[in-house]
Parts: C-alpha cells; sequence; structure tokens
C-alpha cells in the first residue's frame, strides 16, 4: 500500500504479544510515536537526519505491542504536525480512497488514508488543533482526540504541549472502542449520558448541506441519544477562542523547533514556511494574554459540559476540499476549521467523530464532545450509535 508510509518506513512489522485484546489486529503509527531502533520524522527530512535512533518504543505503542498488535508502518504527516490538509511537500500526499482527487486531512493524513483504504485495521495519530477530527470526517472513519492528558505521551514528538492528545483511527465502532481500552488511564470518569447539546453557533459555521445532513443524522439515531437542547457555545463568537489557540500553537512550536529553524534553515513546503515564520514573532506578552482567553474559555465550556452532558458539532465545516485548492483558500479553510476545532482544545476534552453519510460522494464526520475524563462513554457512543449511520458496522 504506497502512498500512505514515509520513505523511511519499518524494515518489517513489529510484532506484537501472542495474546491480548488486540491480538491479531495490524496498526499503522503516525511518524510522530518512537519506534525503538528507528528515527522519528515529523515530516521533514532535514529533522529526521539529524533524529536520534529511538532507544524504546513510545508508551503508546508499548502498550499496543503488548495487546496484541503488530505495528505495520510510519505514516506521513504534515511537516512538524503544523497543518490540517495531510499535504507534505516532501513525501506527497497520501490518497482519500474515500474521495478520490481530495485531501485526506492532515496532520494525522497517512494513518487516516492507511485506515480507510484497509492497509491497516486502526491507526494512531495525534491532535493538537483537529488533526485526527477532521481526516476521520473527510475520510469517513471514527477517530478520537482524548481527554488531554489522558493518554501517556512519552516518545511522542511536541507540536503544541498545551493541546497535543493521542488519538486514534478505525473503520468499526468495536475496533475503535477496543483501542481505547488498552490505551486510556485510569482517570476515568463514569457518567450516563443523560444531557445533549447543539450548539447552533458551531452548526453554522458548516456549509449548508452539511449541517442539514448533521442535523437529520441526529433525529434519526435520536433512539441512542437524549433529547437536544439548543444553546451558542460561544457566547462572544469564535474569533477570539480560535485566535488564542493560533497564537499559543505558534508560541510552542517555535519553543519546540524554533532553534533548529535557526541553525539548520531546513526546507519547509507552502504554508508551514509561512506559519513557522509567523510562530518565530509571536511575543511572550501575546501569548500569556491568549493564555488568559483559554483559562476563561476552558471554564466556561467545561461548565457546560459536565459529567453526563455531550455535545453534538460537526467534525469539520466542509466536505474534504480538493487537492488544488490554492494556498489562498486552504488557508481559509484552515481558519474555518479552528472555529470548530478550537472547542474541544481550549478545554482539554474529548471528542470524536463518527462517519454518518456523504455530501457530494464525499464523507461527513458528526462529532460529540464529553466530559473530562468521559473518554471512555464517548467511545461506547460511537458504538451505540453505529447501527444507526447506515456506513460502518458496529
Amino acid at each position: 500500500m504506497s502512498g500512505f508510509f514515509v520513505p523511511h518506513d519499518l524494515k518489517a512489522p513489529v510484532k506484537g504479544a501472542a495474546q491480548g485484546p488486540l491480538a491479531g489486529l495490524n496498526a499503522a503509527v503516525k511518524d510522530l510515536y518512537a519506534i525503538e531502533g528507528e528515527r522519528t520524522g515529523g515530516g521533514n527530512p532535514d529533522w529526521l537526519a539529524q533524529a536520534p535512533v529511538a532507544k524504546q518504543h513510545a508508551a503508546a505503542v508499548q502498550k499496543l505491542l503488548a495487546a496484541g498488535t503488530t505495528i505495520i508502518g510510519k505514516t506521513i504527516t504534515d511537516e512538524f504536525f503544523y497543518s490540517v490538509t495531510g499535504i507534505n511537500a516532501h513525501y506527497g500526499t497520501p490518497p482519500n480512497l474515500r474521495a478520490p482527487g481530495r485531501i485526506p486531512g492532515g496532520s494525522s493524513s497517512g494513518s487516516a488514508a492507511a485506515t480507510a483504504a484497509g492497509a491497516c485495521d486502526f491507526a494512531l495519530g495525534s491532535d493538537t488543533g483537529g488533526s485526527v477530527r477532521v481526516p476521520a470526517s473527510f475520510c469517513g472513519l471514527y477517530g478520537i482526540r482524548t481527554s488531554h492528558g489522558r493518554v501517556d505521551a512519552m516518545g511522542t514528538m511536541d507540536m503544541a504541549p498545551t493541546f497535543d492528545t493521542v488519538g486514534w483511527f478505525a473503520a468499526s465502532a468495536g475496533v475503535f472502542r477496543a483501542v481505547g481500552r488498552v490505551l486510556l488511564d485510569d482517570r476515568k470518569v463514569s457518567a450516563p449520558i443523560d444531557s445533549l447539546l447543539l450548539p447552533d453557533d458551531a452548526f453554522a459555521q458548516a456549509d449548508g448541506p452539511v449541517a442539514a445532513l448533521l442535523r437529520d443524522a441526529l433525529a434519526t439515531m435520536s433512539g441512542a441519544l437524549p433529547h437536544p437542547q439548543a444553546i451558542n457555545i460561544a457566547p462572544d463568537g469564535f474569533e477570539a477562542w480560535r485566535d488564542a489557540v493560533r497564537i499559543i500553537q505558534a508560541n510552542e512550536i517555535w519553543q519546540a523547533y524554533g532553534r533548529f529553524i535557526t541553525e539548520k534553515k531546513p526546507k519547509f513546503g507552502p504554508g508551514v514556511a509561512e506559519r513557522m515564520q509567523i510562530a518565530s514573532k509571536v511575543t511572550k506578552a501575546e501569548a500569556d494574554a491568549s493564555r488568559q482567553v483559554q483559562a476563561t474559555a476552558r471554564e466556561h465550556i467545561r461548565g457546560k459540559i459536565k459529567p453526563g452532558t455531550v455535545m453534538a458539532l460537526p467534525s469539520a465545516p466542509c466536505i474534504a476540499p480538493r487537492i488544488d485548492t490554492t494556498q489562498d483558500e486552504l488557508e481559509s479553510f484552515r481558519v474555518r476549521v479552528m472555529r470548530l476545532t478550537c472547542i474541544a482544545g481550549l478545554s482539554g476534552l474529548p471528542q470524536i467523530s463518527v462517519p454518518i453519510g456523504t455530501v457530494s460522494g464525499c464523507p461527513v464526520g458528526l462529532s460529540f464532545i464529553g466530559w473530562a475524563g468521559g473518554d471512555e462513554a464517548l467511545l461506547d457512543l460511537a458504538v451505540a450509535v453505529a447501527k444507526y449511520c447506515g456506513l460502518q458496522r458496529a
């Protein structure tokens, strides 16, 4: 299966334990996770060239192997994970077989595309600003951004630690949930789902046909959900929230890679180069002000999404853009995406994307945000609503 995996891929699959809850399943891993004996490239050949050989597996990879998973390969990612398009100027764009001629979404593009193509049973990604949720939507998959800090991130490359989370993709709800039982830590917060919020302001960010499909899907799966309550989640609009995420991300990615970029002057593809230049100019005062916005938003959002409550919203505002979309149009797309993805990012809450149908032949995902520590409830919800979706088996 070419096109999903990095040129410096594993020489051979890494076999997992003979027995375990994930025995017999194959997984691909985003080139952000350390694999013993391999270099981690982060989507950039110049970084790869100076990266040390990993002495041990990343914590998430080790847990999967211990549970019986076989790791079959390392997947393509956007450079330094600084995009939601899935386009890599060095390694190419992983093909989205569910929407040919369109982007897979990023930065976990290779992991999503490989899963959608059936090259693996599930795949590890990561989600900072939408990097699992968006490609899950575009590739017709189940995907999760976990509660911030609930999965051990040891052995992963940073993007922006304030928002970085481990996530994964699966084509079936059953496998999707099974992976969570292996990776999630013991800080589970149990509660029956007895409240459903529908944020009109979030649905307003989506294209008309996408929003209509999502609302129809919610009506169809009403038997698996509480009666919905309409709200506006962002009382002053999404721009201040989106901007806070953008500035904090930029500040933290420059802290992580600024010295390398200044000294080694790596080659970047379009879009990433410009964002790195902007990141280099973010001041401490700007970052501090954005952290105040984050703190206020976090308190507000968590006040709405308490144990027992979930919020439904579009995973992405549109279907996957065409691969030949211009850079200016892709930047506009990125802004639209972040208005939706900033909610879980600022609050640190878990979010799943469930495949529920198509618009113009392209997959569309419906998201549910849950309470802190409510990841398991969301995974169970994915299984419960799967029979209503018409696309995926449980």
